[in-house]
């Protein structure tokens, strides 16, 4: 085994001063590489069709409604493991140090769960392991992300951070386009992403530091551990206000992108034969300004030692192509729409990762304090199809005579346009609120 990659951190409550080199970074990104991958395929792509495929049904609108329940409770056991993984981590008293055993625990329970979720042939056993799968993607993002508060000094978060970011857009497209290319049944699908997951996550946990406690903290009783779950935003404003706006501006980006595929099959009428194709050049695109954005602007944001500008032109930039796709629905603007949505959300997740670390309460909660935080991604995401569902539904069904009308029909009809339509302003905004939210953060600039 090769020597484990210096941090500099001593004490794992110490604000880390020592910038971490670039054999940790490379590690750090390579791990989130294969955490977006074996997440963000299934959401665009696996999950989808694989519910598709179990409804067998001839109504477009219950394959939507079914990914957005399914979702929904997913997010709903995010909201808990999330936090109370982070809390766990931050107390863990193992030689090993704190958070590398989560990290396994974590990549075992995903990896495990998408296994388990390929051969699922009912909508039951998809929703029971698909949430599993979320709840091993809570622990060990939980438990990565802390890292960057325990080990990265602030004036080099916004570019680590942005180590964060790249890697979801290349994982995605790349995931993608493995699965459509090598024309993968499901169930290779989810075990291909998986063996990637383990592969990719591994040389994180075995050649990088972490420090132990040497103390073994007080018992955590479950009404410490539940209150703790709170964040007071009126004692901690600047925490608050970042929740707030990381809340918003995922949504605002989940209800413009997790609703893609339907869209191009039902909003814009694309070919059936074409529409993954036209899936993937839109994620193309995008990958490409989101990691620019996401590398070079987390690292400007370093060096001039502003944050929150760049999350309000971020939030600001996303707003605006999701009003290109609500107001001029064609393929061809979906391209141009697809890059700016790419470099805004790719300077909002780099950026507003090392602010949230800025706004954190206590050093001894940084873990648990971050899975609050973390919520504010995972959530939204989860429940934008359920939400995006809603909003097609109430209006196109207005659109088309009624809702009941609009549900019953089985082919495309002239209604779609006008859902999608309402679901991309809706997306505008919720990113609009988010880049308003950061204004009245104080401690950091």
């Amino acid at each position: 085994m090769s020597a484990p990659v210096k941090t500099g951190t001593v004490s794992p409550f110490a604000e880390p001063t020592r910038r971490v080199g670039g054999a940790w970074i490379a590690l750090f990104a390579t791990a989130w590489f294969g955490i977006w991958m074996a997440q963000l395929t299934p959401v665009q792509l696996l999950l989808p069709s694989q519910i598709t495929e179990q409804l067998n049904s001839t109504n477009w609108l219950d394959n939507v409604v079914a990914f957005g329940i399914i979702s929904a409770i997913a997010g709903a056991c995010a909201l808990v493991a999330y936090p109370l993984s982070g809390a766990l981590s931050d107390r863990t008293t193992s030689r090993f140090g704190r958070r590398r055993p989560w990290i396994l625990g974590g990549m075992i329970t995903f990896a495990a769960s998408l296994f388990l979720l390929g051969i699922q042939t009912s909508m039951v056993g998809i929703g029971v392991f698909w949430s599993l799968a979320l709840i091993g993607f809570c622990v060990l993002t939980a438990a990565i992300t802390a890292t960057i508060s325990d080990q990265v000094p602030v004036n080099q978060r916004g570019f680590v951070s942005g180590w964060v970011s790249a890697p979801q857009a290349v994982g995605t497209i790349l995931g993608i386009l493995l699965v459509t290319l090598l024309g993968l049944a499901t169930f290779t699908g989810y075990a291909l992403v998986a063996v990637l997951l383990v592969i990719l996550v591994t040389p994180f946990l075995l050649w990088t530091k972490d420090a132990a406690l040497t103390t073994v903290p007080e018992k955590l009783t479950l009404g410490a551990l539940a209150s703790g779950f709170w964040v007071s935003p009126r004692k901690y404003p600047d925490f608050g206000w970042t929740l707030l706006s990381r809340i918003l501006v995922n949504l605002g980006n989940a209800l413009g992108t997790t609703l893609l595929l339907y869209f191009l099959m039902f909003g814009l009428a694309r070919p059936a034969d074409t529409v993954e194709d036209d899936l993937l050049t839109l994620t193309a695109v995008y990958m490409v300004f989101f990691v620019a954005s996401a590398l070079g602007i987390g690292k400007i944001s370093d060096r001039i030692g502003k944050r929150k500008i760049f999350v309000y032109i971020a939030a600001y930039l996303q707003a605006l192509a999701a009003l290109i796709l609500a107001f001029v629905p064609d393929f061809t603007v979906a391209i141009a729409a697809a890059g700016l949505l790419g470099l805004g959300y790719g300077s909002f997740m780099a950026v507003d990762q090392a602010l949230a670390t800025q706004v954190l309460p206590d050093a001894h909660s940084r873990g648990k304090d971050l899975g609050v935080m973390n919520i504010a991604t995972a959530v939204p995401q989860a429940v934008a199809p359920l939400l995006g569902a809603f909003i097609v539904v109430i209006f196109a069904g207005a659109a088309s005579g009624g809702a009941a009308d609009f549900y019953a029909a089985t082919e495309v009809f002239a209604g779609a346009g006008e859902g999608f339509t309402a679901l991309f302003i809706a997306s505008a905004i919720a990113a609009a609120l988010g880049g308003l939210a950061v204004m009245p953060i104080k401690r950091v600039k």
